[in-house]
């Protein structure tokens, strides 16, 4: 009985630490590598392509990130720090290749999307975040 206490105790506290690291990682600034800045979209962001991946991001992105992109989803009043605003000018202003590489890669709430979407469908939705511009 004293063991499975203490063993608890560890089990917990360890939990505490792993969630205290983690949260503290989310509200640093998040770079891409500078690698990253140098990947480029190898699709092409017409009109097809923009389509396919609002319909991915509606589904996807908008219950953080909100419909418009500015980090109002539903989701959102619960998370700490709050989802990126993509019609930002600081979001803007990111290459295509960083965005894609967080995309891929994920943060702290932000999930990592390289196991879920294709690369066609996240170098998408680049491109469907270039039309949130203000």
């Amino acid at each position: 009985m004293k063991t499975s206490k203490y063993l608890t105790s560890i089990s917990l506290a360890f939990c505490g630490i792993v969630f205290a690291n983690m949260s503290a990682s989310a509200q640093t600034a998040w770079v891409a590598p500078a690698s990253a800045n140098n990947l480029k979209n190898p699709g092409t962001c017409d009109a097809a392509t923009v389509k396919d991946a609002k319909a991915i991001y509606t589904s996807t992105c908008a219950p953080c990130h909100g419909a418009k992109g500015r980090g109002d989803g539903p989701a959102a009043a619960a998370l700490n720090p709050k989802p990126a605003d993509h019609s930002s000018k600081a979001i803007q202003q990111e290459s295509d290749g960083s965005l894609f590489w967080k995309l891929s890669e994920g943060r702290g709430a932000m999930q990592a999307y390289k196991g879920q979407l294709t690369d066609k469908q996240r170098w998408g939705l680049i491109c469907y975040i270039r039309t949130l511009k203000k």
